[in-house]
């Protein structure tokens, strides 16, 4: 299911980062050891009362549009409040409003978003005159709280989790597998869609109701139900597309939160850059099945070593996404397009692997009589028992007696043994360890 987003807007030294740290920094999630994934903290995901949603943090909005940084981080802003399903504008409740207040103010009523307002650094919370002025902006109630000492957070997630759409509108047809496109403005995304969807071969669904965004195109191809979630859907909001490279991440975040299996899409003629990897990185984190595209691969000169050279570099840069399969295409000639749906089926059937826990432990003991656990401070390291606990992605937990001594790095052995049996390519996996007092 799709989680919702909540975008933190506001002007400058209204303390946006501080809240945003504070609504994130308590949750509790498993972190892959895995080195390479770097991105700019834009976002984070959360939970309150049973809803999950996504938190996106955005740079102070200035007015200023002299200011070539300020006009960058205006753009920024206005993507994440295109995006969002809520808007928190946090403001300053010790200077009361400003004209920039005002004018952001306005630039969310235009949007016609639900709005939560956030009076921050508020220290009395019995003198409503700290905050009262903020009635004035029109948007509601504001909430009084102190994003440095953690005061009132529990009120403000009330609001939020009120305002978020009911959790049936997130709910998806799970017989269509629905695609998602993520790559930086500029790749090919629009121009891939439009590939795979002016083919003959593909039938276009003329069914309504299908999905929540409109720029969703459901589609068939030979007898499978296919959704196409286009992350360049952008290209219809043409007034905040120019330079939005850097924060591309934030229009991915929907898309990549509901599909069910992401392209990751490259330019052959620039090979893999900084954002690229953010944008990469987001998905593995989101534990997603994925292939990576590179498009464009009619514009290389290729020799009999172009495609092994590309391989191997991509997989220096990306080397989180081992697991991944890459496939060279081109938009433009539609030269291996329907190669894309055939590994989409692919990882997607990878990606919902369940393996027999028999056949489970068989293969782990194995690998373990191959190379076992080393010791821990002179005690005996033991995994007594392997059982898979879910699917999309598949995770795993293993049952032993000190769990916490178990090295990242064995653990990445189990993992190479767990592909080398079953696959799961395309997929990540999640190993799990846990305490279990050995029993006689």
């Amino acid at each position: 299911m799709a989680k919702p987003i909540v975008a933190i807007v506001g002007r400058p030294n209204v303390g946006k980062s501080t809240l945003f740290n504070r609504l994130v920094g308590a949750r509790k999630a498993i972190v892959e050891d895995i080195p390479g994934v770097t991105r700019d903290r834009l976002y984070d995901s959360t939970d309150w009362v049973g809803r999950e949603f996504v938190i996106i943090d955005t740079g102070g909005i200035r007015f200023d549009e002299g200011d070539i940084f300020a006009r960058e981080i205006k753009l920024q802003a206005q993507v994440a409040i295109e995006e969002s399903d809520v808007i928190m504008l946090v403001l300053d409740a010790q200077e009361g409003i400003t004209p920039e207040d005002e004018q952001v103010a306005n630039l969310l009523r235009r949007s016609k978003k639900p709005v939560v307002l956030a009076a921050n650094k508020v220290e009395n919370f019995d003198r409503q005159l700290e905050y009262f002025e903020f009635y004035n902006l029109g948007l509601g109630d504001p909430i009084p709280v102190s994003a440095m000492h953690g005061r009132n957070i529990d009120e403000l997630l009330d609001a939020v989790v009120a305002k978020i759409p009911p959790a049936d509108e997130y709910q998806e047809d799970a017989e269509v597998t629905k695609i998602a496109i993520v790559g930086r403005p500029n790749v090919g995304k629009s121009s891939l869609v439009n590939a795979l969807l002016g083919e003959e071969r593909v039938i276009v669904s003329d069914t309504p109701g299908t999905t929540r965004d409109a720029i969703d195109t459901p589609f068939e191809y030979q007898g499978n139900r296919y959704i196409l979630i286009d992350t360049a859907g952008i290209r219809k909001k043409s007034r905040i597309t120019e330079a939005t490279e850097r924060y591309s991440v934030i229009r991915a975040l929907k898309s990549v939160e509901r599909a069910d299996v992401v392209l990751i899409m490259l330019d052959a003629s620039e090979g893999v850059i900084e954002q690229d990897q953010r944008i990469a990185g987001y998905v593995h984190e989101q534990g997603k099945a994925s292939v990576i595209i590179v498009n464009k691969w009619d514009l290389i000169e290729k020799d009999g070593r172009t495609m092994n050279k590309f391989d191997k570099d991509i997989r220096e840069e990306l080397k989180f996404l081992a697991y991944c399969p890459i496939l060279y295409v081109s938009a433009l000639t539609r030269k291996r397009i329907f190669k894309i749906l055939e590994l989409v089926d692919f990882v997607f059937d990878q990606h919902n692997r369940r393996i027999q826990t028999s056949e489970l432990n068989q293969v782990i003991n194995e690998a373990m009589l191959l190379n076992p656990l080393p010791g821990g401070g002179g005690k005996k390291i033991r995994i007594y028992y392997t059982a898979q606990v879910q699917t999309a992605p598949p995770a795993f937990v293993f049952f032993a007696n000190y769990p916490e001594k178990i090295h990242f790095s064995y653990l990445r052995y189990l993992d190479n043994s767990l592909r080398k049996n079953f696959g799961f390519e395309g997929t990540p996996i999640k190993l799990i360890v846990r305490k279990r007092e050995k029993t006689e």
